[in-house]
């Protein structure tokens, strides 16, 4: 009976591990997942402080993020807060970017 328990509690606690490293949950929370895992060197840990590097970040439109983040620049018309040139383009992010904008906006 203990080692049948012991199965069931071992299988539940592998299928909640499961289900968390497949991006469940919310849009955003696969946006903050993503930010933490790469954004957080240059940008603040809250996306609404200004970063050692980069500026804040809270609430920016998709068009945004897909110009800094896909190809490194910037929609047009728009006027960069910093004008350095340090981050280079992430396109490996293309599949995150409504995760990200979901974590983002304001």
């Amino acid at each position: 009976m203990r080692l049948a328990r012991t199965g069931v509690v071992l299988g539940v606690g592998v299928l909640i591990g499961v289900a968390a490293c497949t991006g469940g949950g919310t849009a955003a929370d696969r946006g903050r997942q993503v930010y933490q895992a790469n954004c957080t060197s240059c940008h603040a840990a809250d996306p609404a402080q200004n970063g050692p590097l980069g500026p804040a970040v809270k609430g920016p439109s998709k068009e945004l993020l897909e110009a800094r983040i896909l190809r490194g620049g910037y929609p047009p018309g728009y006027t960069p807060k910093r004008t350095s040139t340090v981050m280079q383009p992430l396109p490996n992010l293309a599949g995150s970017l409504d995760d990200l904008v979901a974590y983002l906006k304001p």
